[in-house]
């Protein structure tokens, strides 16, 4: 009779065994704690298993209830969990970011992403979670990029011509360089210079601003003895120069003049694009750019036949 009792014992206990089995790898909610209401506070389980969007985590139950968050509410009995049959705490969220969430449980502070958009992305997972502290500092890094404004484009100033020569070569755009010295002048200028000298400024600044993808834009102050020059360089070579200042003379001395050429700095630029996406020299173009001394500084003055010839190769070489 001893024997009988003791075994009818034992398919008691094993009947509750086999109950909280089934109830632990059924994939419907149940309590995380549940499983564990007949045992003693020392055998509750310290460990904790998650699946977060297919991502796999283990981490303490203390991390996770350690703040007062929705995490804590699941690992605490205060809400029910879904878990596998493996055991694994289902959560239908994204883990790309689930490290960052539980470090900054685990540090009460987490590095954040340096890309704004996966900053956002950890602020969603920080609200999902109710974890309060992160979801302000994901709020104040935003804000602070809001603030700062990206410069549409990038003049690099070169002092030197090593600079300049380093430059021209590395880019892989075309270059536009506009050299500005008004000091550097013997003579008086002109009444019209000071005027037609900031307006190369502003021409250049509206091209920098409008092409600033297309081409690359230096602006040069190496003080050499040229006042107001632009140039124009296609694969590393110089293609074609408009230079703005001469010699004028009056009845008593001698006065610097600045022009401001607006159509031919704007031809020039037109012809500039042709060199665009191109990875070796195509001397027929170049010709076609650069054949009346432009390159050597001649003065720009010719006639309206040389100028209709070269507009027409200029057309068929665009064309082509």
């Amino acid at each position: 009779m001893v024997n009988k009792k003791a075994e009818f014992f034992l398919s008691d206990n094993n009947i509750v065994d086999n109950n909280a089995h089934n109830q632990a790898t059924s994939n419907h909610p149940i309590n995380y704690w549940q499983l564990n209401s007949r045992q003693s506070q020392e055998s509750q389980p310290k460990y904790a298993k998650l699946n977060i969007g297919g991502s796999l985590f283990y981490t303490t139950i203390g991390t996770l209830t350690k703040h007062d968050t929705m995490l804590k509410a699941m690992f605490s009995g205060r809400m029910k969990v879904l878990t596998d049959t493996e055991g694994w705490v289902l959560i239908d969220r994204c883990g790309k970011h689930f490290n960052s969430v539980l470090n900054f449980l685990r540090d009460e502070h987490v590095a954040l992403p340096d890309k704004t958009h996966e900053i956002a992305e950890l602020l969603a997972e920080a609200k999902f979670y109710l974890i309060s502290p992160l979801v302000e500092s994901c709020q104040q890094a935003l804000r602070s990029r809001q603030c700062k404004i990206e410069p549409q484009c990038r003049i690099p100033l070169t002092s030197s011509n090593a600079d300049l020569c380093q430059l021209i070569t590395m880019s892989t755009k075309p270059t536009v360089k506009l050299l500005i010295n008004r000091h550097n002048n013997k003579y008086s200028y002109t009444s019209a210079s000071d005027d037609n000298l900031l307006k190369n400024v502003e021409l250049f600044d509206k091209l920098s601003l409008r092409f600033g993808s297309r081409f690359l834009f230096i602006k040069d102050v190496t003080g050499s003895s040229e006042i107001c020059c632009w140039s124009y360089f296609g694969l590393a070579t110089k293609v074609a120069e408009v230079c703005c200042t001469s010699i004028v003379y009056a009845t008593d001395k001698k006065h610097t003049k600045v022009d401001f050429p607006e159509a031919r700095i704007y031809e020039e630029c037109l012809n500039l694009m042709l060199y665009e996406n191109r990875t070796e020299p195509d001397q027929e173009l170049m010709q076609a750019t650069s054949w009346r001394g432009a390159v050597s500084g001649v003065s720009s003055a010719y006639g309206s036949d040389d100028e209709d010839e070269r507009t027409r190769i200029v057309l068929r070489k665009r064309l082509v």
